[in-house]
């Protein structure tokens, strides 16, 4: 994290951590409401259920990495537009 000072870079490793957490606890409340039924007889998740679950979070975290990385290249983009501006702000004057 260059440019960032020690507290910015806690800042920032503090934020990243809640976000995990956050999206851990979304997708675990989301899989288990779609894959295991609210009453159940049986103490071991049945095979459907557990392929449900496997199918839940492997989607979870692919749509999770799809939306990383087009927020990435967005992000950049703004980046790149700012750029432009400035150097254009700095040949006019």
């Amino acid at each position: 994290m260059s440019g960032l000072t020690k507290q910015q870079e806690k800042l920032v490793a503090d934020l990243e951590m809640e976000m995990m957490a956050d999206m851990y606890n979304r997708m675990s409340s989301s899989c288990q409401k779609k894959c295991i039924p609210p009453r159940y007889k049986d103490s071991e998740l049945t095979k459907g259920e557990t392929v449900c679950i496997d199918r839940c979070v492997s989607k979870f975290l692919e749509l999770h990495d799809l939306i990383g990385k087009k927020l990435t290249a967005m992000s950049q983009q703004d980046e790149e537009r700012v750029r432009q501006m400035q150097a254009q702000m700095m040949g006019q004057k």
